[in-house]
């Protein structure tokens, strides 16, 4: 059989230096197993630079433009455009595009009957409630919005990260009679290669002035609907000795600001911005090493950090909503947005024994969110899309 090309828009490209897309991206390739699929990926670029090879894929280069965040919008094109002309030039067969984000919604009937003409199977990933994030202005919202539904409609099949996202898909755009399906993202479960005694670990911890297992930890954009606040409000209002870790990064950020005022943390000297890691085995060994993990996500689908942490956290405290409800299952414990619903959960757990948690997050993360299942899904997909 002929090898079948997928052509990959949307992230930022790969080797990943960033986040979820890429991560996917990279896993995707890392692990591949059917010898039938040829991989091209869309790197963005700050400079004009060759195409190259990275996990057998070939990855081609789109050079950024100054445009500011017209620049997502300007780079999936492109890199659609490209796509476009490489299979068209190459005569390949049932080739696949598959785009991560719904950012150029409102282009993508132009290109519809170009791809169909060329027999080019248009897979979307639809991502998370890309208009519900507060950084957005209202017309940026309302562009979102009309682009995540016309992606819908003019998608062959959407992969959707989160049931509860595959959920929203059907709802509200019935009337294009969606055809989805759900494939989870994929963890990395292997322990740190580092020890407590790595001098790597200990040097960071000596530094930030922590103790192992003696803080609680979370690792995330620093972005108002992960919940900050309340996680802030509530740690202050807890009787616990330990710390609050907060992994992000928060230069030069008017949110970080807006916290002094709203909540007055810097008093607290419990609660440590420490910002960011990205050393990979380092970090995975900073969150073994927390008491517990808190994750206030609640925008978006299946969120990897979440996954990371029910990977490799003792005890994980998650937002009660159901993207994080449908990963986190038994293998968790769960608050709400209401006042004195973590604090109390927190002053809980340091007086409970909840140490058969973990085997049951990891059990999980194993059997469903390893990237070799994940891997595997999606390859079903790709061999079998006409």
């Amino acid at each position: 059989m002929e090898e079948k090309h997928i052509y990959i828009i949307g992230s930022k490209g790969i080797p990943a230096k960033y986040g979820g897309f890429e991560t996917f991206v990279e896993e995707l390739t890392a692990h591949q197993v059917s010898k039938l699929l040829k991989y091209h990926v869309a790197c963005l670029s700050e400079k004009d630079i060759p195409n190259f090879t990275h996990n057998g894929a070939e990855c081609f280069n789109i050079q950024k433009k100054k445009i500011g965040p017209a620049n997502a919008i300007y780079y999936d094109l492109a890199a659609l455009k490209y796509s476009i002309t490489e299979i068209e030039k190459n005569h390949y067969q049932n080739a696949i595009i598959y785009i991560l984000a719904c950012r150029i919604g409102p282009f993508i009937g132009k290109y519809k009957k170009q791809l169909k003409k060329l027999g080019i199977t248009l897979l979307v990933n639809p991502d998370g409630h890309e208009w519900l994030r507060a950084k957005w202005s209202a017309p940026v919202k309302k562009y979102w919005k009309l682009s995540e539904q016309l992606m819908v409609k003019h998608a062959d099949l959407l992969i959707c990260d989160s049931k509860n996202i595959e959920k929203y898909i059907q709802k509200s755009y019935a009337q294009y009679k969606p055809k989805t399906t759900y494939i989870a993202y994929g963890a990395d479960l292997t322990p740190s290669i580092l020890t407590n005694e790595d001098e790597k670990l200990q040097a960071w911890y000596r530094e930030k002035g922590i103790k192992e297992n003696e803080y609680y930890l979370v690792v995330g954009r620093f972005v108002p609907e992960n919940n900050y606040e309340t996680m802030i409000r509530e740690f202050m209002a807890s009787d616990s000795t330990k710390d609050f870790v907060i992994i992000t990064n928060v230069e030069a950020n008017k949110f970080y600001d807006q916290l002094k005022q709203t909540t007055g943390f810097e008093k607290d000297n419990r609660i440590k911005f420490v910002g960011t890691v990205y050393d990979k085995e380092l970090i995975k060994k900073i969150r073994e090493n927390a008491f517990a993990y808190f994750h206030g996500h609640e925008v978006g689908g299946t969120n990897p950090s979440l996954i990371e942490a029910l990977a490799s956290s003792k005890l994980n405290l998650l937002l009660d909503v159901g993207f994080n409800r449908e990963v986190g299952e038994e293998g968790a414990l769960y608050w709400a947005k209401e006042k004195n619903s973590l604090s109390n959960l927190m002053n809980h757990v340091e007086l409970t024994d909840y140490s058969s948690l973990e085997n049951k997050a990891k059990e999980r993360i194993q059997q469903y969110f390893s990237w070799e299942y994940i891997v595997d899904e999606y390859e079903k997909v790709f061999n079998n899309a006409k």
